[in-house]
């Protein structure tokens, strides 16, 4: 028998829930990295106004999917118009494939925090660290990505299991306000580094000479992952939210979470890092390479080096967690809305599964590193099929269904429900019917060109 369809117990459960998943790795180093290498100040400008327009237009549309249709996007889209049935399985695919890679960087994460607590922070600074553990080579049983990859895992599902109240609401209540109130104390603390105000100039003033092309794409191509869209989780959140909650006012509290976290993401790692390095913010890394490679030695610099480098991986967990739970619990709600299973047990079923998937990216730089997907590690490749091809194409046919199948009313309707104001309809309107997709094809185009070395963006 199909269960009832659970609801958050309020707005702000909702909310916070939302943007927890929006908020996870991506804003604590992608975007920091991203803000560095495009010019600071006029990458941060360019991504505020994508967020409050491109990143606005495609969550509302979402979450406004999953509300009318009370789906996940396995069937959410097919009772939209039955020609569109394809899109819910390719959306589907999407969290399959990152919910099991992202818990192997999750579980990198436990470790590195697991060390801070431990008093060992100063032996992460090493430069054969981080290399040593992800191939396996580390000593002992704390040593084994596996370990830390399992514990990430199961400490995701025992959330999902709980439910959508008394699980990823209750824990997203308590993870948010904490994640913020961290990610101050270790931007304000970053600040008062010598040196630290010349980052903090480069970051947070434009610089007009250093617009490109290239700081566009960039900028949308971080939005697009940050906000969680094109994954299926804001249209199973959504399928979640009570018909009385103000749905365009929900949608902005999340942007402006999940902005505000990337800025102060930045300003805990741009001035710290380009005080460490003596000015250059040129040197900051991409990815592992800044996460688990530079901040180790930035915090082996700085007095209460084990204290602060203790709070960060504690934020960067919760971080890293309230989005695994999201991705968790959209495939989750997919397997429950396609095979009317229990809960209890489809989460088991997706523990299960995500483990054994997993694995092939925990130990793809070790014992599998000689097996290669596209010329891509594991974890690569799954992270380029998913983020680079799957979500674009997504996005696309839903802006094409939205658009102009289906009609924008079909969304302001439900947005407007119990008399409430959309206020950007207008905008929703023409970004969905004709700039998004643009958009979206360009980032497609350029994810595909770069992969196949044509331009390097």
């Amino acid at each position: 028998m199909k269960e009832k369809r659970s609801s958050f117990s309020s707005r702000l459960g909702f909310v916070l829930a939302a943007a927890g998943s929006a908020v996870g790795l991506g804003n604590l180093w992608r975007f920091p990295y991203l803000a560095a290498k495009y010019g600071g100040g006029i990458f941060l400008l360019i991504y505020i106004i994508l967020a409050i327009t491109f990143g606005f237009a495609l969550m509302i549309t979402e979450i406004a999917i999953g509300r009318k249709t009370r789906l996940s996007c396995i069937g959410a889209y097919r009772a939209l118009d039955k020609r569109f049935g394809f899109l819910g399985p390719l959306a589907s695919l999407v969290p399959i494939v990152i919910t099991p890679y992202y818990c192997v960087i999750g579980g990198w994460v436990m470790k590195y925090l697991f060390e801070f607590v431990t008093g060992n922070g100063l032996a992460l600074a090493d430069d054969s660290y981080f290399g040593s553990f992800i191939t396996v080579s580390g000593a002992g049983l704390t040593g084994n990505p596996m370990l830390w990859f399992v514990l990430f895992v199961v400490l995701t599902a025992v959330v999902v299991l709980l439910g959508v109240d008394k699980g990823i609401e209750a824990v997203s209540k308590v993870m948010m306000p904490i994640l913020v109130i961290l990610s101050i104390i270790v931007a304000v603390y970053s600040l008062t580094l010598p040196g630290a105000m010349d980052g903090l100039k480069f970051y947070l003033l434009p610089d007009f000479s250093k617009f490109s092309l290239s700081t566009v794409l960039g900028a949308m191509g971080q939005l697009f992952y940050s906000m969680s869209l094109a994954m299926g989780i804001m249209i199973t959140y959504g399928s979640y939210m009570k018909d009385e909650d103000n749905l365009e006012a929900s949608v902005a509290q999340i942007e402006i979470f999940d902005t505000g976290i990337a800025l102060i993401a930045g300003l805990m790692v741009i001035p710290a890092v380009v005080a460490f390095n003596g000015g250059d913010a040129s040197t900051i890394s991409a990815g592992p390479g800044l996460m688990f490679g530079v901040l180790p030695k930035v915090f082996e610099a700085m007095g209460m080096g084990t204290f602060i480098g203790t709070v960060f991986f504690l934020l960067v967990l919760f971080a890293a967690l309230t989005s695994s739970i999201s991705l968790m619990e959209t495939v989750v709600s997919i397997i429950q809305d396609k095979l009317h299973t229990e809960r209890r047990v489809t989460t088991v079923i997706v523990t299960i599964g995500i483990i054994a998937l997993g694995t092939l990216s925990c130990l793809g730089y070790g014992p599998l590193g000689s097996v290669t997907l596209l010329d891509l590690q594991f974890l690569d490749f799954f992270d380029f099929i998913s983020n680079s091809v799957l979500m674009p194409i997504v996005a696309l046919f839903t802006c094409v269904l939205i658009g102009h199948i289906v009609g924008t009313d079909a969304i302001a309707s439900e947005v407007e429900k119990n008399g409430h104001h959309f206020g950007r309809k207008k905008m929703h309107r023409v970004m969905i019917r004709w700039v998004t997709p643009i958009i979206v094809v360009v980032i497609l185009a350029g994810e595909l060109a770069k992969y196949f070395g044509i331009i390097s963006i």
